[in-house]
């Protein structure tokens, strides 16, 4: 920034002054505005990122705030390419060949790392859940293994991917692509035909090939009854999964009577070309993503039964205190509940009463509000969100570092290899920690660069009125908007009018920080119920 003629650092997120090794007379020939990376440690200048105006420096900058990049070394890049790019199973001998299985994937139109692929043998009740076999080529302190467990996970911005691993493993020799031989690790799940429950798992190293790549659109149209014309292969794979979703909403009904069924939609940020925000949607789930997503709970539940150390995922009740304080914000919007005999049946009695409202996705943003963050940890707590008794995290090893350490231990624990369990489980608190410190991170970096994105957009439209809905009144009172965009948080200034949660305005936009990506708007009106 520049001020009276001298220019200074200040911090991106809070506007303070920052201290550099620089002299006045060298940060001149920066332009105000400036972007620039400082080192903590020296506070040299590490690198210019670009121009505060430039759209394209919006990722530059949530990556360098919280440390991360996008290129990998060389030494990592020459170790994913030393690898063979073709799988032989005939090198494999020792491993299960499960080519003629019809293996299909199910994921988003613009996914490229395909972690799970799915078989469903209908006549018997048997679910093959294939996943990537990433262990087999990542090896503990290796390269590729350094830079995995630094990133921790892969984190998806609206147009890229930032991969834990390298592309040429993640998105190549590891995804399990079509019409291609893969290496995975498979679990063959045995349920009984009435109640569905596990008769039995195996678990075993096996090379598969994925018949068919479907996108959940595809899937959801078959759902509704659209079959579109097929080889006799196709016709087949159409026929099972239709078999396998009366299974999947079983399942799904089971679930709910300890679990929960969140409301909370993903919001969808599309780019143009100069990567301005052109237009945004919320992804609702689809038949299609509760299909696969009950796989990978089958699958995951399994892992989490072979070891009674290791890496679980936990998820545990919430406090009285935020009981208590869900209750109060519930009651200011008219909502009363009477707590029930359970957490659970509290839980749903308020949902119930959240969809007479029709607030169903907003209350589950205050429920969830009020529970503990799910988290990793070596030993087993359960997971209330779910509702199960074990869980863990064993089907996306390409894009999580937790799932691949579970699969190592997994592989020693077959083994009855008490040192190599010993060798996995090193340190396991401690990483457990910080595992989910860099989960809670990557979910930072892709709020914020939406944030961001929103400031932009926003900007360019001062001045002009939008309809919002209130989402918080402490500590700030701000509001999501809620019209042809949705989704940008605006910090409203102290209204004339009262203003209840959930209450919907309508807004002027007043002023943009774009440094701290904050939205300023005022409130013009209260929207009624009749005017809606």
């Amino acid at each position: 920034k520049e001020t009276h003629g001298v220019r200074r650092l200040s911090d991106i997120k809070t506007g303070h002054p920052v201290g550099v090794a620089l002299c006045d007379e060298a940060l001149a020939a920066y332009e105000p505005d400036t972007l620039v990376s400082i080192s903590n440690v020296t506070q040299n200048i590490k690198a210019v990122l670009g121009h505060l105006n430039d759209p394209k420096v919006d990722e530059k900058i949530v990556l360098a705030r919280y440390n991360k990049h996008d290129a990998f070394d060389d030494d990592v890049t020459a170790l994913a390419q030393s690898f063979k790019r073709e799988v032989s199973c005939d090198d494999y001998p020792d491993r299960r060949d499960l080519r003629d299985l019809l293996f299909c994937t199910i994921d988003p139109v613009t996914a490229k790392d395909f972690d799970d692929a799915i078989c469903w043998n209908d006549a018997e009740h048997i679910l093959h859940v294939a996943i990537a076999d990433v262990s087999s080529y990542v090896t503990p302190f290796g390269a590729i293994d350094a830079e995995a467990i630094y990133r921790g996970f892969s984190i998806y911005l609206p147009h890229r991917s930032i991969p834990m691993l390298p592309r040429q493993l993640s998105e190549t020799l590891c995804s399990l692509q079509p019409h291609v031989d893969r290496l995975a690790y498979v679990f063959e799940i045995h349920l009984d035909k009435e109640s569905l429950k596990v008769i039995k798992s195996d678990l075993y190293e096996a090379v598969i090939h994925s018949h068919r790549r479907f996108h959940y659109d595809e899937v959801d149209k078959l759902f509704e009854g659209a079959l579109p014309a097929a080889s006799k292969l196709e016709s087949t794979l159409f026929q099972s999964l239709l078999h396998l979703r009366k299974v999947t909403d079983r399942l799904k009904k089971n679930r709910m009577q300890h679990g929960f069924d969140f409301r909370s939609h993903d919001l969808v940020m599309q780019l143009d070309a100069e990567q301005n925000l052109s237009s945004t949607l919320y992804a609702e789930e689809t038949p299609s993503h509760a299909l696969i997503e009950d796989c990978m709970l089958l699958a995951n539940k399994a892992a989490a039964q072979r070891y009674d150390r290791g890496v679980f995922r936990i998820h545990e009740p919430p406090s009285q205190s935020n009981l208590q304080n869900l209750y109060q914000e519930l009651a200011g919007i008219g909502i009363f509940v009477e707590p029930q005999e359970s957490v659970h049946d509290t839980i749903v009695a308020i949902q119930e009463q959240a969809a007479q409202r029709g607030l169903e996705s907003e209350v589950d943003t205050l429920i969830i509000r009020a529970q503990m963050q799910a988290r990793y940890a070596p030993e087993n707590m359960g997971h209330f969100g779910l509702g199960f008794d074990r869980y863990t995290h064993f089907t996306s090893p390409i894009r999580r570092y937790s799932d691949l350490i579970v699969h190592r231990l997994l592989k020693a624990v077959a083994a009855n290899n008490n040192e190599e369990s010993a060798y996995v489980l090193r340190n396991i608190e401690a990483l457990c920690i910080a595992l989910s410190e860099k989960e809670r991170e990557a979910g930072s970096i892709e709020a914020e660069f939406k944030q961001r994105k929103f400031a932009r957009w926003a900007q360019r439209h001062i001045g002009e009125q939008f309809h919002a809905r209130i989402n918080a009144t402490e500590p700030e009172l701000t509001a999501e908007l809620h019209d042809t965009i949705s989704g940008a948080r605006f910090y409203l200034n102290a209204p004339t009018l009262p203003l209840l949660l959930f209450d919907d305005v309508i807004v002027t936009l007043q002023r943009v920080d774009l440094l701290s990506a904050k939205i300023y708007a005022v409130v013009q009106e209260k929207v009624m119920p009749h005017e809606k």
